[in-house]
């Protein structure tokens, strides 16, 4: 038996050739629709094995998709959503990918290409997998380590500020990782430095660290 898709592009050309595309490939392609409301409704008519959904749609071309695709997961459950975008938009996807661990994917347009790729991704999402472009995981895991303020630390700061964390003053902290205390207080400078915690008679510099501390972990 054949997947059977409703494919969601605002763009009545893409719909059009990627709609063709599928139907070669052995996939029946259900219903196509230019925007959301009309996406919903033809999700609830013909119940498909999977959503193909452009995020950009109108009225406002931002997130439209993201939104429909939510309401799709929580209304019917059982249809896989696969997301398409040009861009890399991974903030506007993580609330669909958070909300959901299976039957859900996110392509490129340009994956679409390679028509094999994209016949698998439909098949795996529509079998309870999850898919994820190959290039949106490595602009994630960039954009980790871009942000992750604890890089600039050494494995020994590190430790000083999770022993911090836990409450310890630096006589506690030098106990435990026996060392003098003096050594913890510079230890702990650098932290501030690091981290670009100012000291201002109004900042409580070691409470903010560890702030930074837990927001990262």
């Amino acid at each position: 038996m054949s997947l059977r898709v409703v494919l969601a592009d605002d763009a009545a050309l893409i719909r059009q050739a990627l709609g063709e595309l599928l139907e070669r490939a052995g996939v029946q392609v259900v219903a196509q629709a230019g925007n959301g409301p009309s996406l919903l409704r033809a999700v609830e008519e013909h119940r498909p094995d999977v959503a193909i959904v452009d995020i950009r749609m109108p009225p406002t071309q931002t997130c439209e998709g993201i939104r429909a695709a939510l309401q799709i997961r929580d209304r019917f459950p059982s249809v896989g959503i696969l997301l398409l975008s040009t861009f890399t938009e991974i903030d506007e996807a993580v609330e669909l990918f958070t909300a959901t661990a299976s039957r859900v994917g996110y392509l490129l347009k340009d994956s679409v290409a390679d028509l094999g790729e994209l016949t698998s991704a439909l098949t795996r999402i529509s079998e309870g997998g999850t898919v994820f472009d190959s290039r949106l995981v490595v602009e994630l895991l960039g954009r980790t380590r871009r942000t992750d303020p604890l890089d600039a630390l050494t494995p020994r700061e590190r430790g000083v500020l999770a022993l911090m964390a836990e409450g310890q003053s630096n006589t506690g902290i030098a106990k435990t990782l026996w060392v003098t205390p003096g050594a913890i207080e510079k230890h702990i400078r650098h932290i501030f430095r690091k981290l670009a915690i100012p000291a201002t008679p109004d900042t409580h510099r070691r409470v903010l660290a560890v702030i930074t501390f837990l927001e990262a972990r």
